[in-house]
């Protein structure tokens, strides 16, 4: 069941989501070669706290870190470790909070020091794909308008579109109705409604679009190790239009 929100209920998650959006560029100062991915998982923890809020990955399913550390062809749900980041690497961090009982998630994928002409292509089409959903993300619209329009614009890079993943509803819970395929037909699915919030994240890879879950049951990697790149926004539907809470 889609569960739309009103303007208030809005307005509550905006605070969890700034917390968020903000922890992300603070985040962005710390990636850098040598820093282990669970100190930037402890980095995200402090950070949640100090703002009064609660890690929302943290205990998730089981999940043992604050924040998806995702490192080249890991796509999503990379666990924080003592492995130390290299030069030439792309990170995806995912993070969401919880506040007054409202949740946010968002990602961004960062290079690691400098990299490959063919990486920073990949993390750039991966956060303009996401800006090419948004812009479906209108009254009237098909959730598959969204969906069509990030894998249109991925695809026509010559990247691949992750299928087994997908974005998703969100409010009281990390994970609510309507799945967001990063792939569709347009005109297809869900109407999109005033009070509809969604977590779009198009996960684009430099190869295949096939992608394994590892022997710990949580990090998710391409079959051909290509390396994959994430971007992430909690998108709410008002009677003003798209306002990105994490932005």
């Amino acid at each position: 069941m889609i569960r739309l929100k009103s303007t208030a209920e809005i307005a509550k998650m905006k605070k969890s989501c700034e917390i968020i959006r903000d922890l992300l560029l603070f985040m962005e100062e710390k990636v850098r070669p040598g820093i282990t991915t669970k100190k930037l998982d402890e980095f995200a923890y402090d950070y949640i706290k100090r703002k009064g809020a609660t890690p929302s990955f943290l205990g998730y399913g089981g999940f043992p870190g604050s924040i998806c550390a995702s490192i080249d062809e890991v796509v999503v749900h990379g666990i924080p470790s003592s492995r130390r980041l290299e030069e030439g690497q792309i990170i995806g961090i995912d993070v969401g909070a919880i506040l007054g009982g409202w949740q946010s998630d968002a990602a961004r994928t960062f290079i690691v020091g400098d990299t490959t002409p063919e990486k920073k292509k990949l993390v750039e089409v991966t956060k303009e794909s996401f800006f090419k959903g948004v812009e479906q993300f209108k009254l009237g619209n098909r959730l598959g308008d969204i969906s069509h329009a990030i894998q249109e614009y991925a695809e026509g890079h010559g990247f691949g579109v992750v299928r087994a993943m997908v974005g998703h509803g969100i409010g009281r819970e990390m994970h609510e109705d309507p799945q967001v395929p990063n792939y569709g037909r347009a005109g297809h699915g869900p109407k999109l409604e005033k009070g509809l919030v969604l977590a779009i994240e198009p996960m684009i890879t430099l190869g295949d679009w096939q992608v394994e879950t590892l022997g710990d049951g949580w990090t998710c990697v391409t079959v051909d190790r290509s390396p994959s790149a994430h971007y992430e926004n909690t998108v709410a539907l008002t009677e003003n239009g798209i306002e990105i809470l994490t932005l």
